[in-house]
């Protein structure tokens, strides 16, 4: 007897990804090369001493998703954690790895930093942000993407973000072709 077919997403648009089905989501892990990944996964324990390598890990793969959802979905404001947001100034701080990145995802992704602030968390981004990442295929660490005051990690990223409605904040892909690749 075969499986159901699942239904449909609720909302769709052209270009949107297909649902992911259960054991089909993708790797995120897959984005970089070992050596690549393992660059980033050192700029993490560098920045965090005492930080595990498996807790980094984990940080740098949400940090892969996360950038994928942003370039996926670039006219919607969504916001990593303070813990993703470590593994993101990791990856942005290998910047040709980085600029590579955003174009084999087809747009780059900019950073807009800000002073955190846990008045101006919104419970909202967050679930914006995690359906985002599932709808491009992933399935989210649920222990990193906790807000300001559940956080499980101590990290060192002293920034946060505040998506402004309409999808202009802080998170702001640009076309990969416009800005010549490089995020400029």
């Amino acid at each position: 007897m075969s499986s159901p077919t699942p239904p449909p997403p609720c909302i769709t648009r052209p270009g949107d990804p297909k649902p992911s089905t259960a054991g089909t989501a993708a790797n995120p892990r897959a984005l970089l090369g070992d050596a690549e990944f393992n660059g980033v996964l050192q700029t993490v324990l560098d920045n965090n001493p005492g930080m595990d390598v498996s807790t980094a890990s984990r940080i740098v793969v949400e940090a892969l998703k996360f950038t994928a959802a942003a370039a996926r979905f670039p006219t919607v404001s969504i916001a990593p954690t303070r813990e993703v947001d470590e593994g993101w100034h990791a990856l942005i701080l290998h910047t040709h790895l980085y600029a590579r990145l955003c174009r084999r995802l087809g747009r780059f992704v900019h950073h807009f930093p800000e002073r955190p602030d846990p008045s101006r968390h919104d419970p909202d981004v967050m679930t914006r942000t995690i359906a985002l990442i599932e709808r491009a295929g992933y399935t989210p660490d649920a222990g990193l993407w906790t807000g300001p005051s559940k956080a499980l990690i101590s990290v060192a990223a002293n920034c946060s973000h505040t998506p402004v409605p309409g999808g202009c904040g802080p998170i702001n892909p640009g076309n990969c072709a416009t800005h010549g690749g490089d995020g400029t």
